[in-house]
């Protein structure tokens, strides 16, 4: 099937109410059982049928009662509030699963959730820098959210860990870090202390685009 022509390249990260490593990554129940998180991405460089996307940001909220393959979740899109009209038509497609196949990262995701709230246009904080495993991400009214680097329990010596997903849907090489995240808008949620992951990557509308 012909897609429109589209593409976003850029540092992403997210996090889970899960143990470091989350266990969806290896096909593995919730370490709580729900499921609780937030992910967010800056387009270094992106475009979709000739509507340039470089510089913009979105975010999401989202809460599973149980495993995400088992459906039932509920989830909130941030669009950039710096998008104009056409930018924010054109992210909306992307992240709703428009023009690309059914196995790409936003129509899996998408066929678990049972409800999704009214999207919000506002200015995203957003800071991410892979090496140095660290990330904040803030959002009026929607999320605080921020990564660091794992720590020995021990010495308390930095810890570095690296999930390689060779066949992955969502990155194929995730730098581990640490997690703490607070819903202060219709999705509340506290977390602190569990999985965290940042990576560079780029989608089409085949999936992954490996450079």
């Amino acid at each position: 099937m012909a897609y429109v022509d589209w593409m976003i390249r850029g540092k992403k990260f997210g996090g889970c109410s899960c143990d470091y490593g989350c266990p969806c990554e290896f096909n593995a129940r919730p370490t709580h059982e729900v499921c609780e998180g937030f992910e967010g991405m800056e387009i270094e460089e992106g475009h979709f049928d000739g509507v340039r996307l470089d510089g913009l940001r979105y975010g999401a909220i989202y809460r599973w009662p149980g495993p995400i393959h088992e459906g039932g979740g509920i989830v909130q899109g941030v669009i950039d509030a710096r998008a104009i009209e056409e930018q924010r038509d054109a992210l909306f497609k992307i992240l709703g699963g428009e023009e690309q196949e059914p196995t790409t990262v936003f129509n899996i995701y998408g066929s678990t959730i049972e409800k999704e709230l009214d999207p919000v246009i506002a200015p995203i904080e957003f800071a991410c820098d892979i090496e140095g495993r660290t990330a904040r991400m803030v959002i009026p009214n929607v999320i605080e959210a921020s990564l660091e680097p794992i720590r020995n329990p021990v010495t308390g010596d930095l810890h570095r860990a690296i999930i390689r997903l060779p066949e992955g849907f969502e990155f194929h090489d995730g730098e581990m870090a640490s997690s703490r995240f607070k819903g202060t808008g219709e999705i509340k949620m506290d977390r602190a202390n569990c999985y965290g992951v940042l990576t560079s990557v780029a989608y089409g509308p085949y999936g992954i685009i490996d450079d």
